[in-house]
């Protein structure tokens, strides 16, 4: 038989079957069909939803593999800096090791060094004693020297002309300008000589002291025929103080300085007239002679 021929009896056949079926039967195989491929569509999606969970879990898999080998390459340079620290350990302690031989050789030098610091010490802290007690009695000095100025100069004399006190070392004796000199002169005005004559006999009395005698002035300019400037008056008015020391009272020149300070060095303010009159002074400083303070460091002279 023939294609042809059997198509067209499956075709009738067909016909004829479908003719037979129920339209009940036919819309329930239509659901079943409906149902059919909505279940096929959804393990579709199912499909893909685990192939893309493959390729995340693949992916994953893979940045887990990349942070294993970065995890331990860098434990791996750990552990070399580890050994290598070791290493450096090891020759600082053998290091040690020889520098501890070499201190315990060196131990009982230094124990004597120390003995021999200590002694040094000991000495040092008697010269100290010796110092300070050389200081007291100069103090000590210092201070009856003022004291017997003070009661001797201030006889007849006004407190502001004259002041005595010690500092540090020294006695200094401040003298006001207008009563040893003329305004704007270096000439010693009568009045000076009592007080003058006073100073040159105790210093004659104290053959351990030196004198210096300082010139002082305000800040206003001064310029003369016989006068150049603030400075020149200052050492003028010093000069004539200790001229007048050796050639009117016999005061040795030996013992005598003269300095002149000019307008610096100022007590006060030169803003007014009463602060200038305290900047025009004349400083005489009695200080012991070098020799005279050696004698006093000296133990025998202590007691």
């Amino acid at each position: 038989m023939g294609i042809s021929k059997r198509v067209i009896i499956v075709f009738a056949a067909t016909i004829a079957f479908s003719s037979c079926v129920s339209k009940k039967k036919f819309a329930g195989l239509q659901t079943e069909l409906t149902a059919t491929k909505a279940d096929l569509e959804r393990r579709g999606e199912m499909v893909n939803d685990f192939k893309n969970k493959l390729v995340t879990c693949e992916q994953e898999k893979e940045r887990a593999e990349a942070a294993a080998k970065a995890a331990q390459a860098s434990r791996e340079e750990q552990m070399k800096d580890l050994r290598a620290q070791i290493t450096d350990l090891q020759r600082v302690r053998d290091t040690q090791m020889q520098q501890v031989g070499g201190l315990t050789v060196l131990n009982q030098t230094a124990n004597e060094n120390i003995n021999r610091t200590l002694s040094q010490l000991e000495k040092k802290d008697k010269y100290i004693g010796l110092l300070q007690a050389a200081k007291s009695k100069a103090d000590s000095m210092n201070l009856a020297l003022a004291v017997n100025l003070k009661s001797v100069l201030n006889e007849g004399l006004d407190d502001t002309d004259i002041e005595v006190k010690v500092d540090k070392t020294v006695v200094m004796v401040n003298l006001s300008d207008k009563m040893l000199f003329t305004s704007g002169s270096y000439k010693i005005s009568p009045k000076a000589y009592n007080v003058l004559e006073k100073v040159a006999k105790l210093l004659q009395s104290r053959p351990d002291l030196e004198m210096m005698v300082e010139g002082y002035t305000d800040n206003v300019k001064i310029s003369t025929d016989c006068i150049d400037d603030n400075w020149d008056l200052s050492v003028k008015r010093a000069t004539s103080v200790v001229r007048t020391l050796q050639t009117k009272f016999g005061v040795d020149p030996n013992r005598l300085i003269a300095a002149g300070r000019g307008e610096h060095n100022s007590l006060t303010s030169n803003d007014t007239s009463e602060g200038r009159s305290i900047n025009r002074r004349t400083r005489i400083i009695l200080m012991p002679k070098l020799d005279q303070f050696y004698d006093l460091l000296n133990p025998d002279n202590m007691k």
